[in-house]
Parts: C-alpha cells; sequence; structure tokens
C-alpha cells in the first residue's frame, strides 16, 4: 500500500519544480494545509494568470455540476504552465458525485493540479481509496510538542525574524501548539523589534499584554506552589476571558502536571535536565525549570492533583461556577 505524503513532501516537490495532478489534503491541522494551499497558488501560478487558471469550489454546492470540474481539469491552462483547481469541503459531496471523479484520477490532465480539502475523509468509499492507493493522501496532522520549536524557528527564518532557540522555546510554552497564534505572535514580534537579535527578555516584553502570557504566568505560580499569586492571577484571567475560559485552564494545568510527574519520575530515577529534555522532548530552559518545580511536589500530590482536576472537569460540564471551582482546586493543591 502507498505511504501517505506529508505536508513537507509536497513543499519538497514544489521546490523541485514538480507538483502531482491532483492530491487528497485532509487532518486536523487547518492552519498547515492553508499555508501549503497557499504556497502551491503563489508559486505554481503567476499572478497575472491565476484569474484565468484558478478555480475554487465548494462541496455543499456540487450536486448536479461535478461534471464542471472536470471539464475545467481536463482544459489546458491560459498563459500558464498549471492550471490550478481546489475543491473544498469534499465531505459535502455525494458518493455517486466522488465516484464520478474516479476516472478521471486515472487519467489526469498532468498541467493540471486538482486538490480536494476534506475534513473527514471516509477511506471505504471508492474516491478515498483511489487516491489513497496512490500515494496522494496528505495527512496535516498537528505537530507533536517536540516538532513545535523547530516549526516556530523556521517560521521565523521565514519572515526575517532573528529569534534564538530559547525565545523559540519560550513561545512555546505561553502559547502552546496553536500554528496560527504562534504565527500571530511571531509576526507581532517582528514588527516590535524588525531584525535585531530576539530572545527570552524581548518576547516576555511583547508577552507580557497578552492573554497567552496570562496564562503561563497562572501555571508558573502554580507549579512553584505560590498560592496567594496563582489566585490573584486566575481572578484576573477570569474577569479577562470569561466563565468559558474555565475548562481550558483545566486542560492546561491536566498537562502541566502530567509533565511534572514525567519530571519527578527521571528526577527520582537519578537524572539530571538533559535526560528530562531526552525523556520530554522539551527545550533546555523549561526541563531545568521542570526540574525545580517538581521538588515542590510529592507523587501522592500529583495523584491528588489529577484527581482534582478530574473532578472540576466534571463539576464545571455539569454548571458549576467556573472561577469558584478552580479557586477551591487550587487551594486544594
Amino acid at each position: 500500500m502507498a505511504v501517505e505524503l506529508s505536508p513537507e513532501d509536497v513543499l519538497s516537490q514544489l521546490d523541485q519544480g514538480r507538483i502531482a495532478p491532483f492530491y487528497l489534503f485532509y487532518g486536523p491541522s487547518e492552519y498547515r494545509l492553508e499555508k501549503v494551499l497557499d504556497a502551491i497558488r503563489e508559486r505554481l501560478i503567476p499572478e497575472s494568470a491565476r484569474d484565468l487558471n484558478l478555480r475554487i469550489f465548494y462541496g455543499d454546492e456540487i450536486k448536479s455540476n461535478h461534471g464542471e470540474i472536470i471539464d475545467t481539469a481536463n482544459s489546458f491552462p491560459f498563459l500558464a504552465d498549471h492550471r490550478l483547481i481546489i475543491v473544498r469541503r469534499t465531505e459535502d459531496v455525494s458518493a455517486s458525485a466522488l465516484d464520478s471523479f474516479v476516472s478521471y484520477l486515472e487519467r489526469p490532465v498532468e498541467t493540471t493540479c486538482l486538490i480536494f480539502v476534506s475534513s473527514k475523509p471516509d477511506f471505504r468509499k471508492k474516491f478515498y481509496k483511489t487516491i489513497k492507493a496512490m500515494g496522494l493522501d496528505v495527512n496535516f496532522r498537528e505537530l507533536y510538542d517536540n516538532q513545535v520549536v523547530p516549526w516556530i524557528m523556521k517560521m521565523a527564518r521565514s519572515i526575517g525574524l532573528n529569534i534564538d532557540s530559547s525565545a523559540c522555546g519560550y513561545l512555546h510554552q505561553i502559547v502552546g501548539n496553536r500554528l496560527r497564534d504562534l504565527a500571530s505572535e511571531l509576526e507581532k514580534i517582528y514588527l516590535h523589534y524588525g531584525k535585531r537579535p530576539v530572545g527570552v527578555a524581548e518576547v516576555k516584553e511583547i508577552a507580557l499584554f497578552s492573554r497567552s502570557f496570562t496564562i503561563f504566568e497562572l501555571v508558573d505560580h502554580i507549579s512553584f506552589k505560590r498560592r496567594k499569586e496563582a489566585i490573584a492571577v486566575l481572578k484576573r484571567y477570569m474577569e479577562e476571558e470569561g466563565a468559558d475560559a474555565a475548562l481550558s485552564i483545566i486542560g492546561m494545568l491536566t498537562r502541566q502536571i502530567r509533565l511534572l510527574w514525567q519530571t519527578k519520575s527521571v528526577v527520582d530515577g537519578g537524572g539530571r535536565s538533559p535526560d528530562i529534555v531526552k525523556k520530554l522532548g522539551v527545550q533546555n530552559f523549561l526541563a531545568e525549570k521542570l526540574r525545580r518545580q517538581s521538588e515542590h511536589w510529592s507523587e501522592a500530590d500529583l495523584e491528588r492533583a489529577f484527581e482534582l482536576l478530574y473532578q472540576a472537569d466534571g463539576l464545571i460540564k455539569s454548571g458549576s461556577g467556573g472561577q469558584l471551582v478552580l479557586e477551591n482546586v487550587l487551594f486544594s493543591m
């Protein structure tokens, strides 16, 4: 069976001047997907010829006119080397309409790049199975934690931002894995500093005014068991973000308690910060901080914290006030 392509495979082919006649794009990382679509659009068709050679269709609009897409795909480009067709929301296209594309996929026009975008591909269906069998399905997975900092550094280089790896690691910690938010923060930092060197201090200066810093500050205070400071930050954050923020806080805290537990396991086994980096896949500066934070927690503390967060999640989902529940959790932890 053919192996699915990664987004990086498609960009590498594009760098080499190659492009497949069709792809299926899918997966949860919408930001990565849109960035690859943008790259294909920008590099495949000159701007002057884009109006003539770029068509976008939407699945929920495709009923009896799916033949128009095939006719367009069979047409040669005009004043350009390629024609690009994007079919969005392919999951909304009926099974019979999708089947009508299979004969085209078996004999595609090489000067056309036809990209199907689906949020829910069903690989039991003939259409999706055909593309997968040809190895032209591209899965836009969310990045793992240890892939995010290299992604930040690469994105920073692409916009001309001179940022060091520690600052990228710090940015990852205060923003998380949300690539769209990370890209937005990088652009904000670039607008402020331009091509000047950027370290952790510079990122802190910009992030002080962002909500991402506030929740990072909250997690830090809790990890060091600074109860008074944690309660003050929690109140400020809930006032700014509203009741809906409670569940996202629980998610962040659950992740942090898990990291502290893993860190404690490494340290109790005689490990040091480099061992934490290797085991958890985190940056050096974060490994050292986790090591110091883990000294404030016993295994019983961590086990109780998990139980408290689980109970808090249930209480909030059943209608209890998020701020009051979280304050009680912080006191109990």
